[in-house]
């Protein structure tokens, strides 16, 4: 059975399911073979006996064969497990951030964020600086704003909505600045790429807290941070 599928250009193409991939004139083993000779680095493949300066950008061998996607699988060895692994695989950040403290009317906000992020070779850097940045913003809010009342009673959530449950909205965050090292980490895989599913959460509450420590004088041990924390401020007056 065979149906008929449209290349990039528009063109009726008409492909068999149960046809085996073809590799023009050569054999699967030479293809293979051949294929070995090859590396992705910085996403340009080059000949591995040639180097990385005269590569290909990957999009380009792409348009070259009129392809608009490629698919693949692989496999690689997991450390989870192991008491003692040779290397880390966690991704490594940190933040630095700049709060502003308005000792007349006793005002504490976030004015400036720098996040710097070791997570190996960053596949799509769109996506990876949005998820980056969303973790900030829940960050923000964890610091100044977010916090759960229970019913002494019952011991029931009294603010589980988000009308009463207060969270970072535009208004709170400031201009973050995001920035990645982007440097493939090949103990890993191939693409030496690692996750940066949470650590863009991890320590922005605590560096928070730090800057309204250097602005107020005050030490904050508890979150969020409460303008009655910072009445007793050395700098309030």
């Amino acid at each position: 059975m065979s149906r008929e599928n449209r290349n990039s250009k528009g063109s009726k193409v008409k492909t068999d399911p149960e046809e085996k991939p073809s590799f023009g004139h050569l054999s699967r083993h030479t293809f293979l073979s051949r294929l070995e000779l090859l590396a992705l680095l910085q996403r340009r493949v080059f000949a591995k006996a040639n180097g990385p300066a005269g590569g290909v950008p990957f999009a380009d061998l792409l348009r070259r064969a009129n392809l608009r996607l490629v698919t693949g699988s692989g496999k690689s060895e997991t450390t989870l497990g192991e008491e003692k692994p040779k290397f880390s695989t966690h991704s490594f950040g940190c933040h630095f951030v700049e709060v502003t403290w308005q000792p007349e009317i006793a005002r504490l906000r976030v004015s400036r964020v720098v996040t710097v992020i070791d997570a190996g070779q960053i596949i799509n850097p769109l996506a990876g600086r949005n998820q980056i940045e969303g973790a900030v913003v829940m960050g923000i809010g964890m610091a100044l704003l977010e916090h759960t009342t229970y019913d002494p009673q019952n011991g029931a959530p009294i603010n589980s909505n988000l009308a009463d449950y207060i969270v970072a909205v535009n208004a709170d965050v400031p201009k973050l600045d995001v920035h990645f090292l982007d440097f493939p980490d090949k103990e890993i895989n191939q693409l030496g790429a690692r996750g940066i599913g949470e650590i863009g959460l991890a320590g922005i509450a605590a560096a928070i807290t730090s800057a309204a420590y250097h602005a107020t004088g005050v030490r904050v041990r508890e979150l969020p941070i409460r303008i009655e924390d910072l009445l007793n401020s050395s700098v309030l007056a």
